[in-house]
């Protein structure tokens, strides 16, 4: 039996890890073996201190937050893709060949209301001072229609934003009036000592009515949006002094635009200033602000420079404000005020700076009555004003029947009241 040897130990060469090791064990401390070794270099790995696991907590709260901020921006988008798809659906159409009868009587007598007007004579700043004592201080005789030169600090158009106001647009303003040679009503419109307006709706009470020609003899016509001409003459007239609309409602077919005399732009956001600017330089709209219309906007509008207005603000603030006495505009998370009076309303109060007399045809939403044509030119039911958030069609009515009423402006079609 070999018991010595075996009990012995035998001497290996030590590795320089086991040296440097050996040589940092404190006196008296036996040396950990490989197994323990490997445990403490794991337990160093991962320290067990109080604090790690709140330091660790605050590395993850950057990419929490991150998260969050993304769920929120899908959630709004969502929302807002569903509200622009409730804006542009509606559950019913009308049968246009079944609603647009008229009664022979009626459009005779319709048109003989509208040569009398026209025949009578123009009575000069009617409109102006008729306004002026039916609303007092709250409209200003002296307003002028379009914008001549960029707001200042101190001017009502600084107050609001757009579309009552251009608060922090003052530098896009003033970039676009630099490229518009033109900026007051056309010389060969203010040499005509007394003007007779009229404003030309959209609504399905002008199909019918052969009142075009009549419409032709005014000497400024108004025509809002889209509405159109091409097709429509025999009711609606080929003649357009202004076309006043905003991005989305201007028309995207160039037939509506040869006859125009001028193309009034309602601003209503910050995108519809670089739309302008690109209409009347004749440029393409880039396609990350074609992101931020509603629908689909004009690509090419084919009008000289000379032929652009800018809406003055103030007469929108005034409109809204002062006469209907909307509230004013106020922070909100969601949903609007319904304090935006339509473009056609706006026309209207435009006609009474612009004109000596105005005239109506084509106006008159009759909720009563949800299956008749809201427009001449669409198969959309009177219903689908249901739909829309933003204009408080009640208070418009009642304020054009006031003014039908006291003779301020009359109203060929009848849509408001009828006078024939």
């Amino acid at each position: 039996m070999r018991t010595k040897a075996s009990g012995c130990t035998e001497r290996r060469p030590l590795q320089p890890q086991t040296e440097a090791a050996e040589a940092a064990a404190p006196a008296g401390r036996a040396m950990p073996s490989e197994s323990n070794c490997v445990k403490l270099r794991s337990d160093r790995a991962r320290p067990s201190l109080p604090w790690y696991p709140r330091a660790q907590s605050k590395m993850r709260r950057p990419s929490l937050l991150l998260k969050d901020i993304l769920k929120c921006i899908l959630l709004v988008f969502g929302v807002w893709i569903l509200y622009i798809l409730k804006l542009n659906y509606t559950t019913e159409e009308c049968d246009m060949k079944k609603m647009h009868y008229v009664d022979p009587d009626r459009i005779k007598r319709a048109q003989k209301y509208a040569q009398q007007v026209l025949q009578k004579e123009c009575r000069p700043h009617f409109a102006k001072r008729s306004m002026a004592q039916l609303f007092g201080p709250r409209y200003s005789t002296d307003l002028p229609p379009f914008v001549t030169k960029a707001p200042l600090g101190s001017k009502a158009e600084s107050k609001y934003d757009p579309p009552f106001g251009f608060r922090k647009f003052s530098s896009k303003v003033q970039a676009l009036l630099e490229l518009l040679p033109e900026h007051d009503f056309p010389e060969h419109l203010t040499a005509k000592s007394c003007r007779r307006c009229v404003v030309i709706g959209s609504g399905g009470i002008l199909h019918g009515l052969e009142l075009g020609p009549a419409l032709n003899q005014f000497d400024v016509v108004i025509r809002l949006n889209s509405a159109p001409v091409e097709g429509y003459s025999e009711h609606v007239g080929n003649k357009t002094t202004i076309r006043m609309t905003y991005p989305e409602g201007a028309p995207l077919s160039d037939l509506e635009y040869y006859s125009n005399d001028l193309f009034v732009a309602v601003l209503f956001k910050s995108v519809d200033f670089n739309w302008l600017q690109a209409m009347v330089k004749n440029e393409t709209l880039p396609f990350w602000v074609r992101l931020f219309f509603w629908k689909q906007v004009a690509e090419k509008i084919p009008l000289q420079p000379k032929h652009f207005r800018i809406l003055n603000p103030v007469i929108i603030k005034e409109t809204a404000f002062d006469i209907l006495q909307y509230s004013e505009p106020q922070s909100r998370f969601w949903g609007r005020d319904k304090n935006v009076p339509t473009i056609g309303v706006i026309a209207v109060v435009l006609a009474t700076h612009l004109c000596d007399e105005v005239s109506l045809a084509g106006f008159g939403y009759d909720l009563n009555q949800p299956r008749t044509p809201l427009h001449y030119f669409d198969n959309l039911c009177m219903a689908a004003m249901n739909f829309q958030t933003m204009h408080n069609v009640t208070t418009e009515t009642r304020f054009l029947l006031k003014l039908v009423r006291e003779g301020v402006v009359r109203d060929l079609s009848g849509g408001i009241h009828c006078e024939f």
